[in-house]
């Protein structure tokens, strides 16, 4: 099993959304954050398998930071 480091954003206009920052363009939203981070799960898998199937590699290289400002 593979662990993905994700990001849960407040929207805007309400509700929450996601992204998984090693696989770029996979996002998801919900209603509460505790939605989005279901979501983004099933987008994630979603992604992943796509990548799969057309001989992508599914994992990358990708150091992620705290910063403080």
């Amino acid at each position: 099993m593979v662990k993905y480091k994700v990001v849960i954003h407040k929207a805007e206009e309400g509700g929450y959304w996601a992204e998984v920052p090693a696989v770029p363009g996979c996002c998801s939203q919900g209603e509460t954050a505790d939605e989005a981070a279901e979501n983004i799960r099933e987008a994630l898998t979603g992604c992943l398998d796509a990548l799969r199937s057309m001989g992508k590699q599914v994992t990358e290289d990708v150091e992620v930071r705290e910063v403080a400002v």
